[in-house]
């Protein structure tokens, strides 16, 4: 009887596996394959990111509450029949405000109060990153569990896929409605990226390349500038610090530049297919522009561009769904108690236990000095990026009064840039030998020239040439290289660099406390915009705000220490060890009283 080979696909099948760390632990290597599966992730779910909350869904939900809006003080239609633009013959013009100087607001009626059209496009994200956030509290955490990781993953991908192709059937008189999508689409965004991160640490830990490096390679062990120097296993606690002294030319970790290089390039393959399909949604706008569908709806051609993405996101989740291993966790004991009880029993005891785990994620990072540090910075970091692009695309399309087709060239600009920075920072970081908190810095310092450049028109000289400072349709597009290439770097370097600072074996945990303190200070942003849009009736005065906010995080990520952030992780890693060991002791010793009673 022959025994079969393995799968061409899966060559790491024959090297040898690492040492478990807790019963049922899947340790085998990573494959081409399996890494190619949490790149299929990205490949769908940025496209939403990107054409959709980045782009088209901001626009979609402005147009709609403005064809059932009226300006404030005139009352008349801002869209439509009797509207100021049908008069003059310009039916389909962007109007926030009206071009005869008296800056007159186009407002929506909803609950009883007058919204600014743009206010409620950034009201409706701030509500979504806030449900996001207390979505991925109460489940990513059970990630680290069993084969929820996986389960989950396909799970917000399906649901915020189809959201997404819902937007076909909502129509002006159901606004309102189109915002309940968004905040699903934006839930179930953020919480699969979550869980797809968790992923990339236990990718790492079971690459090949690792063990090859921890045993072959000759490191020196790190400094406290976060360098190595010295062989060391990835779950070995043994980092000693002050044995030599490394400089800022040497090699960083091998999980670091393997973490970084899979990061960096999954950003830039999502957002090469962000590109594809953007390119794809405006094909798409122009050809609709030629038929009567345009006619009948200014929002029905940038529905059928949200039905295209949402069908992109869901195809490539099928792909993740075949090729991504499961990679189980340690068991979830709490999942089976209350024997045959009911199922809404079990799911309010695992959200239950999810908010439980949350909280000792809390606890455990306040005693994580660099954890802590990093993510005050990320805080205010993810909010300023988060409110940045939410403004530049309702200020585009209301005051530089740019055509949805300009908005997603835009939009092409700011992600083929994004493309070019997720693959040029690591480039710029090793020739100049940054290390990954110094790229942090460099990139926000870039991100900053964006509201500056924006406050310029404040200026009465620039002012009365109406040139600089955001005044023509054509200043935005600098701007929005230099605002892709620095999220491309961002995205990529905090993701990875957060990860080198997190506990082994709670992954998922602190990835979903990184990403409720993105989602949680992206609630702020958007809304204080929001405020100040409704206060001035511009979308100018944003940018004071987003001034301030960008440059407070530089400080902060500066005194990150990698080293010492390493050393905690894998000391605190050691003791929850043997915390959950005593643990399970006392309760076998429990049991084992109660059992003679």
């Amino acid at each position: 009887m022959t025994v079969a080979s393995p799968l061409p696909d899966s060559p790491a099948e024959d090297l040898r596996h690492r040492s478990p760390r807790y019963s049922g632990e899947d340790t085998t290597p990573t494959s081409k394959r399996e890494i190619w599966g949490w790149y299929a992730y990205g490949i769908a779910a940025e496209v939403f990111a990107v054409c959709g909350v980045g782009s088209f869904l901001p626009l979609t939900l402005e147009q709609l509450a403005r064809e059932r809006g009226s300006f404030k003080s005139s009352h008349l239609p801002c869209v439509g029949p009797g509207s100021p633009s049908e008069a003059a013959g310009n039916g389909t013009a962007p109007a926030m405000l009206r071009r005869d100087g008296t800056e007159d607001q186009c407002v929506v009626g909803l609950l009883g109060l007058e919204i600014n059209t743009a206010s409620f496009a950034m009201y409706t994200f701030s509500l979504a990153v806030l449900v996001q956030a207390l979505t991925l509290i109460s489940f990513s955490a059970l990630a680290d569990y069993e084969n929820n990781r996986k389960t989950l993953l396909l799970a917000f991908g399906f649901v915020g896929s189809v959201t997404s192709m819902l937007f076909i059937f909502i129509a002006p008189p159901v606004f309102a409605l189109g915002a309940l999508l968004v905040v699903v689409g934006v839930t179930c965004l953020g919480s699969s990226f979550v869980v797809l991160n968790s992923f990339l640490p236990v990718l790492v830990a079971n690459d090949p390349s690792i063990e090859t490096a921890t045993q072959d390679s000759e490191l020196h062990p790190m400094s406290p500038d976060g360098e190595y120097s010295h062989s060391r296993d990835s779950f070995s606690e043994n980092t000693e610090s002050g044995h030599g002294t490394a400089t800022s030319s040497g090699p960083t970790s091998p999980e670091l530049q393997l973490s970084t290089r899979i990061s960096s390039k999954g950003v830039g393959l999502g957002y090469c297919a962000a590109v594809l399909v953007q390119i794809l949604s405006i094909l798409l706008l122009l050809t609709l522009s030629k038929t009567s569908i345009s006619k009948a709806s200014g929002t029905l051609p940038l529905r059928f561009v949200l039905l295209l993405v949402g069908i992109w996101w869901f195809s490539f989740t099928m792909v993740t769904k075949r090729w991504l291993r499961n990679r189980p966790g340690p068991p979830l004991h709490t999942s089976t108690a209350g024997g045959q009880g009911k199922r809404w029993r079990v799911w309010l005891r695992l959200v239950g236990f999810a908010w439980k785990s949350l909280w000792k994620t809390v606890k455990v990072a306040v005693k994580l000095r660099e954890v802590l540090v990093f993510l005050v910075a990320w805080f205010l970091l993810s909010d300023a990026m988060a409110t940045v692009s939410g403004t530049a695309i309702l200020f585009a399309r209301t005051e530089l009064k740019m055509s949805t087709t300009l908005v997603g060239l835009l939009s092409i600009t700011a992600t083929l840039s994004g493309m070019t920075g997720a693959f040029l920072w690591p480039v710029v970081s090793r020739r100049f030998g940054l290390k990954s908190n110094h790229t942090i810095m460099v990139c926000i310092a870039l991100f900053e020239l964006i509201p500056l450049y924006g406050m310029l028109a404040y200026i009465p000289l620039f002012k009365k040439w109406g040139v600089i400072g955001l005044q023509q349709p054509w200043e935005i597009f600098p701007l929005a290289i230099v605002h892709g290439i620095v999220s491309g770097g961002l995205s990529s370097y905090c993701r990875s660099f957060f990860g080198l600072l997190i506990p082994p074996g709670s992954e998922a945990a602190f990835y979903a406390l990184y990403a409720a303190t993105d989602k949680g200070s992206s609630v702020i942003g958007p809304a204080v915009v929001g405020m100040l849009i409704d206060v001035t009736g511009q979308v100018r005065s944003g940018f004071f705000f987003i001034a301030i906010l960008i440059v407070l995080p530089i400080p902060l990520i500066w005194m990150v220490n990698a080293e010492k952030g390493r050393h905690e992780a894998l000391t605190m890693a050691e003791r929850m060890e043997k915390g959950h060991e005593t643990e399970g002791a006392q309760m076998e010793e429990a049991e084992g009283l109660l059992s003679r009673r």
